[in-house]
């Protein structure tokens, strides 16, 4: 079983017992966090996907440790100018360990009126409706258009004497 989840801005792909880096997460070590932000789950060939999100699924991790990645140097230059420059950066990560990974249930797949019966019978009226009613022709407006000014006559384009002209 795994699932794909939305983590401080990224996707990954997390199974049952596996520990990966994230971009640091607000929290102690030891302490457990909740992702709601699940995109897909394969449970053994059964395949659900959001719209975008699937509703009452979460998947639970435990935060193992606050680490920081490795120096990255950046190098800046301007030939001839006598310009450079040397930064060095380094992404602060939080280490996690996916304990579990719940299909349905929480909070959010509580009450829906979407999954009752009269609201689903309403929807599938709204839709009747939208598929029947006649489509709006495209109408001018109203305003009528301005003639156009008549454009000013353009003087004769003035003929250039050559050599043979001057001789005759």
């Amino acid at each position: 079983m795994y699932a794909i989840v939305d983590i401080a801005g990224q996707q990954f792909k997390v199974e049952k017992e596996q520990k990966l880096f994230v971009h640091r997460l607000p929290g102690d070590e030891d302490s457990n966090v909740s992702f709601d932000s699940v995109l897909l789950i394969d449970n053994d060939g059964k395949v659900t996907l959001g719209k975008p999100i699937i509703d009452g699924a979460s998947v639970s991790a435990k935060i193992l440790s606050h680490v920081k990645g490795d120096k990255v140097l950046v190098f800046k230059k301007k030939r001839r100018k006598g310009y450079q420059t040397l930064n060095g950066h380094r992404q602060l990560f939080t280490q996690i360990q996916i304990e579990k990974i719940q299909e349905k249930g929480g909070k959010r797949a509580s009450a829906k009126a979407e999954d009752t019966p009269v609201a689903a019978e309403a929807e599938k009226e709204v839709k009747a409706k939208v598929k029947t009613a006649p489509k709006k022709a495209a109408t001018k407006s109203k305003v009528a258009a301005k003639p156009k000014a008549p454009s000013p006559k353009k003087k004769p384009a003035v003929k250039k004497t050559t050599k043979k002209d001057l001789k005759k």
